[in-house]
């Protein structure tokens, strides 16, 4: 499969689902009742997808590197949130498992692609004569 845009890439789709759920989760009342952490995992789940989206639109392999160790720490970010909105009863443990699953599997990938690109010898659109 050709990569033609961050749409295309598997991280990315993860991601939205992942910002997805966390947003669905967060309009429960008794979970939107504590405005500022529903703001703070919201944000960190919206900040993967868009960290890598970002990256990816940077046109280099070394900014997208970058942008995609952002959404790798959001990602931490998110996970870390999940446990707190299970402690704070705001989900259950199988929606407790569900987040966490997701976010190893973002992880991961996002660590195989940081590790690919690094090792890539194609450096991106950005350093191509014009």
């Amino acid at each position: 499969m050709t990569i033609s845009s961050f749409e295309d890439l598997e991280i990315w789709k993860e991601a939205r689902e992942l910002a997805k759920i966390v947003r669905q989760l967060t309009r429960r009342p008794e979970f939107a009742k504590d405005f500022r952490f529903c703001s703070q995992i919201n944000s960190a789940a919206g900040s993967i997808m868009d960290n890598i989206a970002e990256g990816y639109e940077r046109d280099g392999h070394k900014e997208f590197v970058q942008f995609l160790y952002i959404a790798k720490a959001s990602n931490g970010e998110c996970r870390s949130q999940a446990y707190r909105a299970f402690d704070a009863d705001f989900i259950n443990k199988e929606e407790l498992d569900d987040l966490l699953s997701r976010t190893y599997s973002i992880r991961n990938k996002t660590q195989g692609l940081i590790k690919y690109l690094k090792k890539s010898e194609y450096k991106g659109t950005k350093y191509k004569d014009v």
